[in-house]
């Protein structure tokens, strides 16, 4: 059977609920001719370790990227690697964040210059930037290649970052089969500017769109900043159908697999000062979109996953065996295999906390370190129980249950299921003591 190629198209900060057939009409269809997951979840709501985690197959504390600014180790395979290995072309566009070393004076910086051939995680064909939010703003930027040169771009940035992409797709070698991983820095917000930055020419038409519920109830900057969130979203979605009309020009449709997600979601300073480092569903929930080879049919499939599901899933999709340590499910057999399915998603939280957390289909709980949380901390030896949701009962997580008496039997079960979480991957077992202070969100 001819190997199929795969092409990963990854947003940056992109809530679930942004998937519908106004906002996104090209993902939409996307989802009307493959599989929407409805219940998709980062294991790491930040934006290096959830890179990590997707290009190594493990967790964040596992590879060693559990934070920002801490480069891929020396000599650890990633998905390039093994598809190098299999045959196939492999191509990174965009955002890369596994480089550069976040310590002043040690090691390699490359936030804003060439990285390093030998840090591009294996990928032979290179577009982008460690740390794209510092080579461009939402208009105009620069890039590098593989071999370190300088490219300079003109327009908004989903534009260019695509039209990289469907230059490789014209000048790629045909004789082979592809991976693609096209890692967009849309919708996140400018770091410099500290602000989203939407499409100028429409803008202005998402000022009246509906606010998410979950975050009318609370403060945060959702009423200035939503109307760019959504236009870039839009722009993104154009993209997604140019590439597709690429693929159609190409003669290749049928024969690619195309998936769409996020590394993470944004609560716009409900929860926490920032957009996201947190355990709440505007956090961690995020859109997942397969479409090709056994995921058709127009499916929405309401079961547990993760993107630490994702690595075996791509392997899958090529024949290439999944590595035994990996940590995910391959979702390709779901189906087939219900007794599979997850019970639960783990997440590490990094930088606003040293938190850990699950998600169920009825609970969410989370535990973070007491006192001051560390920018460096890996792990705590002990943590505090820090929020209990019942998802069942408030989906919008108004009501933080952790101190309620009523709730102590469901505290006890889910302390252990985390716990066995935390050994799976690979952690000390800790302490976990009741919650010193109630919280309010």
């Amino acid at each position: 059977m001819k190997p199929k190629n795969i092409i990963f198209y990854f947003s940056d900060q992109q809530r679930w609920d942004t998937v519908n057939e106004s906002l996104t009409p090209n993902l939409w269809a996307l989802a009307e001719e493959g599989v929407l997951f409805e219940n998709n979840f980062t294991c790491q709501p930040v934006c290096g370790p959830a890179r990590a985690c997707l290009q190594t197959g493990v967790y964040a504390t596992e590879c060693g990227c559990y934070r920002n600014a801490i480069p891929l180790p020396e000599n650890t395979k990633t998905l390039a690697d093994y598809f190098n290995e299999a045959g196939y072309d492999t191509a990174y566009i965009g955002k890369w964040h596994l480089a550069s070393d976040g310590l002043p004076g040690i090691g390699v910086h490359c936030e804003k210059t060439a990285i390093p051939k030998e840090r591009l995680g294996g990928y032979r064909y290179f577009r982008g930037a460690d740390v794209l939010e510092f080579t461009s703003h939402g208009y105009d930027g620069y890039i590098f290649d593989e071999n370190g040169n300088r490219i300079d771009f003109t327009g908004y940035r989903a534009d260019c970052i695509n039209d990289f992409a469907l230059e490789y797709l014209d000048t790629r070698d045909s004789s082979k089969p592809f991976f693609l991983f096209i890692s967009q820095l849309e919708p996140h917000h400018q770091n410099d500017r500290h602000r989203y930055e939407g499409f100028r020419e429409t803008v202005e038409s998402y000022r009246s769109y509906p606010l998410p519920e979950d975050l009318t109830f609370l403060k945060g900057d959702y009423q200035e900043m939503y109307p760019d969130y959504l236009s870039a979203i839009n722009r993104l979605d154009y993209n997604v159908g140019r590439l597709r009309e690429k693929l159609r020009q190409l003669g290749i449709e049928k024969d690619t697999v195309i998936l769409y997600t996020s590394d993470h979601g944004s609560h716009f300073k409900t929860r926490n000062a920032e957009y996201k480092r947190s355990c709440h569903e505007s956090s961690i929930h995020t859109p997942l979109i397969i479409k090709g080879a056994g995921f058709t049919g127009g499916k929405r499939e309401k079961c547990l996953t993760s993107l630490i599901d994702l690595p075996p899933t791509l392997l899958s999709l090529a024949g290439i065996p999944v590595p035994e340590h990996y940590q995910g499910i391959d979702l390709t057999g779901l189906t087939e295999e219900p007794e599979n399915r997850r019970d639960c998603v783990f997440i590490q939280i990094s930088e606003s906390q040293c938190g850990r957390a699950i998600r169920t289909e009825k609970y969410k709980y989370s535990v973070m370190s007491p006192g001051f949380p560390l920018f460096g901390d890996r792990a705590s030896k002990v943590y505090c129980e820090a929020y209990l949701y019942d998802l069942e009962k408030d989906p919008l997580e108004k009501h933080n249950l952790i101190k309620d008496p009523e709730y102590k039997a469901a505290r006890d079960m889910l302390k252990k299921i985390l716990t066995d979480q935390m050994k799976n991957a690979h952690e000390k077992v800790p302490v976990i003591l009741p919650a010193l202070n109630s919280r309010e969100k």
